[in-house]
């Protein structure tokens, strides 16, 4: 194809649909999404590599996401949704659902058997990632302002980016603690429940009843610094969750539960809003006596929206976004996560070695995005720039002081979000003794298709 060719060519986002009957408004409707990533990283003090030797440094390529949804709108008083894929197979393993307190399993070292080339950490397959069901999920319309539906669901509580989608996001990908039960009582932010949504004026409601994921073996109490440690405990509880936003221009769409990161110019949104997320009795600790007492999991956060078109002759489009966490999990209680970890061992801090970071804990998080979308002019046919960047402040009780970090990237848009390349360069806070001893970094190029 010669390149006047392809110019004619055309290169419109059309959606994968298969129309059920003559005008269309029976169908199915097929996603399919694939994001890549090339890492080079910064290890945490006292990593190790695959082979058991110090690595300060680590590159690699992975998949941090391959997926498939498709929901039918067969009548427009019921819909049917099923959403599949993996999530962050790198090449030292697959990842699993339930992939523990790092959302990333496997043990140094990894071995391979020289017979068979299969690679194994602590005994366990590290290689094939499992397939599994993210969203399952039937909703019935009871009038225009109330739908009902249940099943495994992302129609989360507590802030916009907790439904993000992962779709549209601006910066390469959400910061993880806006899902701050990620992993342990949900599956990749999914719980299963029993929810309602709609539109009432120009306010937007969620709200669910769930039954979390039941784990945990309990909490502690550290001795060395005499106070108690919450974490996990199996219960059945129920939990509560909901997100209500006022929205000031355009109203956005809710037939799905995906919040969109960056409109582009094609919409004038300013949103306000705030949610939560209660269950009871679902963490413990321990008191110097060895008492065992109970803690509620309360979760809340309050957040503003804002994606408006600047000169509609050189598409200029300004994003930003802003929340406000806090977080109780119980006394003291702490949360390491390495995105597609592929460091080892201990390590020497206490973030835990590779890409790990304190993450999710009792406290407070602040955290703003703001993207530019550049002039048409810079790129003419081939695409559009997106310069961003994310600020990050974190609180937890269980270190003595805060913390700032930050990340800087931009966004080559081939055609929107179907088809785009991100950069970003991202710090993380390394803490040793309970304050921050240092900073350590990130270099993500990502790969992002989705049809």
């Amino acid at each position: 194809m010669t390149q006047k060719d392809e110019m004619l060519f055309d290169h419109s986002y059309k959606p994968l649909v298969l129309s059920l009957n003559d005008d269309g408004s029976k169908y199915i409707r097929f996603l399919i999404w694939n994001q890549m990533w090339m890492r080079s990283t910064e290890n945490n003090p006292g990593t190790l590599g695959v082979d058991g030797n110090p690595q300060k440094r680590s590159t690699d390529i992975g998949i941090r996401r391959a997926r498939f949804l498709a929901y039918a709108q067969v009548s427009p008083r019921f819909l049917i949704l099923t959403h599949f894929g993996i999530n962050n197979q790198t090449f030292t393993g697959g990842g699993v659902p339930g992939g523990g307190a790092t959302g990333n399993p496997g043990n140094i070292p990894v071995t391979v058997n020289p017979e068979t080339g299969t690679g194994t950490a602590n005994g366990m397959s590290s290689k094939k990632p499992q397939l599994f069901f993210h969203d399952i999920w039937t909703e019935f319309k009871i009038t225009e302002e109330l739908y009902i539906g249940s099943g495994l669901h992302y129609w989360n509580g507590i802030s916009r980016m907790s439904s993000h989608s992962t779709l549209s996001f601006m910066a390469v990908d959400a910061p993880i603690f806006n899902w701050p039960l990620i992993e342990l009582t949900d599956q990749f932010a999914r719980q299963f429940g029993i929810y309602a949504k709609g539109q009432i004026s120009k306010w937007d409601y969620r709200i669910s009843l769930n039954k979390p994921f039941s784990v945990g073996g309990g909490g502690s109490f550290d001795s060395n610094r005499d106070r108690p440690i919450a974490a996990n405990v199996v219960n059945d509880n129920w939990a509560t969750q909901g997100y209500i936003a006022y929205q000031f221009l355009d109203k956005e769409n809710n037939k799905l539960p995906f919040f969109v990161g960056s409109y582009l110019g094609t919409k004038k949104v300013f949103n306000i809003g705030g949610g939560w997320h209660h269950h009871p009795k679902a963490t413990s600790s321990r008191d110097i006596d060895g008492a065992v007492n109970k803690h509620d999991i309360s979760l809340f956060g309050l957040d503003a929206f804002l994606d408006i078109p600047l000169n509609s002759v050189s598409g200029t489009a300004l994003t930003s976004y802003a929340v406000f966490y806090n977080y109780n999990f119980g006394p003291n209680y702490l949360r390491n996560i390495g995105i597609m970890n592929i460091g080892f061992g201990p390590g020497t801090s206490q973030n835990g070695p590779g890409n790990a970071q304190p993450t999710v804990g009792t406290g407070n998080i602040f955290y703003s995005q703001t993207g530019f979308l550049m002039p048409k002019r810079i790129l003419g046919d081939h695409g559009r720039l997106q310069p961003f960047g994310a600020l990050t402040y974190k609180d937890f009780d269980y270190f003595d002081e805060s913390s700032f970090q930050y990340d800087l990237g931009i966004n080559y848009y081939l055609n929107g979000h179907q088809a785009k390349i991100t950069f970003q360069y991202s710090t993380r806070p390394v803490f040793q003794n309970f304050i921050r001893s240092s900073s350590a970094s990130e270099f993500i190029l990502q790969t992002h298709l989705f049809l």
